[in-house]
């Protein structure tokens, strides 16, 4: 069964069966609750947006931002200086999935131009002849004093090295999303077939990591790519108790990461100083609460600005409370919450009788790149210019 949704968008009515929904419900991709009539159940989607098949119920949730722009914020936030949409070469395509699905495939393509990369992997192994170096304590605890055979440790040229298994694993996931064409399927099956020799990662193991260099340089973008992919299908992606096949990715934390990583660039590039991602402090003396705001800058060693990201089209009182907290521990006067887009312009509220005013920025993730960057700026300009300390 198939349901397309769109991200925030109204409930769709479904007929589902009792263990449709229970499973939907469980999976916590989606909102399920009961519809108006018996069989019928209203199904929205709220922060998760790509696909997924839970059981028989195939989900397609459509992004309201545009896909080249979702992997734009997606990317930059693990490496700002390479990910660029011309560098990824990113396809024209109406979904997330079968976007990065056909850039997966091309990229890894162009990455093995030049053939499958090798490397050196350290290898404990049991052999009849000396090679590398002697294992001593393992040859006395396993082998009593017995010459042969020998516990040895040494390197070995090899293609199964963490750059591959993470371009294999990756291959081998989206395989397997729904929501791809016959063709890309199979050029994803061809790329895979390439890494015969490699081991493949298990659900829920960490990716390996990787040291980007000038042997691996052609590897870079493809490697990135990957990794979004690894993320995406992991079932540790927050998708609740039931195990499910798909390719998610969190709106709200997309956001957050891209602004954080993107905002701390431009401030200690524009105006100096340090700041700080998801800095851990308390409200309370006895530290019972805790707060950690999105972005922290501490300028000749004071507080002297404090920001928080919020994936929404305007600010519900429960975020003006939060800043209000922040301003309060770091001895603020001003305090900073950044938006997307929406109905509401950007703001500011000036709290009773306390004289912290909270500001909201509002930022366009449908901007092209270079524009939505020169925003940041901007807002970076404006956290600096009325920053300050009573």
């Amino acid at each position: 069964m198939l349901l397309p949704l769109r991200e925030t968008g109204p409930a769709r009515a479904a007929a589902l069966t009792a263990e449709q929904a229970r499973r939907l419900a469980a999976a916590g991709i989606v909102d399920v609750r009961p519809g108006a009539t018996p069989g019928t159940w209203m199904v929205r989607a709220d922060r998760a947006v790509g696909a997924a098949r839970v059981g028989d119920v195939e989900l397609r949730i459509e992004t309201k931002v545009p896909v080249a722009r979702l992997l734009f914020l997606l990317g930059y936030a693990r490496n700002p200086l390479m990910w660029r949409d011309e560098t990824i070469g990113m396809p024209e395509h109406s979904g997330l999935v079968p976007a990065i699905a056909a850039a997966l495939w091309r990229q890894v393509g162009q990455a093995l131009r030049g053939g499958l990369l090798y490397g050196y992997r350290e290898v404990d192994e049991t052999a009849p002849v000396l090679r590398g170096r002697l294992r001593e304590t393992d040859q006395l605890g396993k082998r009593f004093g017995a010459p042969l055979p020998l516990e040895i440790n040494h390197d070995e040229y090899t293609v199964d090295i963490p750059e591959n298994r993470i371009l294999a694993t990756a291959l081998d996931r989206l395989v397997h999303v729904p929501g791809l064409d016959p063709p890309t399927r199979a050029m994803l099956r061809h790329q895979s077939h390439r890494f015969v020799d490699v081991a493949r990662l298990h659900h829920g193991q960490r990716p390996p990591d990787w040291q980007p260099g000038r042997l691996n340089s052609r590897y870079h973008v493809a490697l990135r790519l990957a990794e979004l992919v690894l993320s995406g299908t992991s079932l540790e992606a927050g998708l609740g108790t039931v195990a499910s096949n798909g390719f998610l990715v969190d709106m709200p934390r997309v956001f957050e990461d891209f602004l954080s990583v993107a905002l701390r660039r431009s401030i200690t590039a524009r105006h100096g100083g340090v700041v700080s991602l998801q800095a851990a402090g308390h409200l309370d003396v006895a530290h019972r609460i805790g707060l950690r705001p999105d972005l922290l800058w501490r300028r000749g060693g004071q507080d002297t600005a404090v920001v928080d990201a919020k994936y929404k089209a305007h600010i519900p009182a429960s975020d003006a409370y939060h800043m209000l907290a922040y301003c309060t521990v770091y001895g603020l006067r001003r305090g900073h919450l950044v938006y997307v887009t929406g109905d509401h312009p950007p703001t500011r509220h000036l709290v009773v009788k306390a004289g912290t005013e909270i500001i909201c920025h509002a930022l366009d993730l449908a901007l092209p790149a270079p524009l939505l960057l020169a925003r940041i700026d901007q807002i970076a300009d404006e956290i600096a210019g009325t920053a300050g300390t009573p």
